[in-house]
């Protein structure tokens, strides 16, 4: 079986931590969408928080990690805040690295 792009890009986010929380940015829920057309791959994330302070650095970090993957040339990362982030996003993994026994309660 061969690896995809988009299977590639989501391996290299991973790699892409919340200096705050010790879980990545796909286990946390952040990243909402992620499209490669052609050479060009397009990351649709949103934060904990509008006031996060890394709110410049992460998608930073995701572009140059998107653009390590062979075969991608160019990442756009759109940062959106609806919907809204919400522990319930926080993947299984994600709960577990965090000690979180059960999934949040719906709002």
């Amino acid at each position: 079986m061969t690896t995809t792009l988009t299977e590639s890009v989501f391996t290299q986010l991973r790699q892409v931590y919340d200096p705050e929380i010790p879980v990545n940015i796909v286990d946390l829920g952040l990243i909402y969408d992620v499209h490669v057309d052609g050479d060009r791959c397009t990351v649709t994330m949103t934060l904990t928080s509008q006031s996060c302070p890394e709110a410049k650095t992460i998608p930073d970090v995701v572009m140059r990690r998107c653009n390590t993957v062979q075969g991608v040339k160019t990442t756009e990362v759109k940062v959106v805040w609806e919907p809204q982030w919400t522990p319930q996003r926080i993947s299984a993994e994600g709960r577990k690295l965090l000690g979180i026994d059960e999934e949040p309660e719906a709002e």
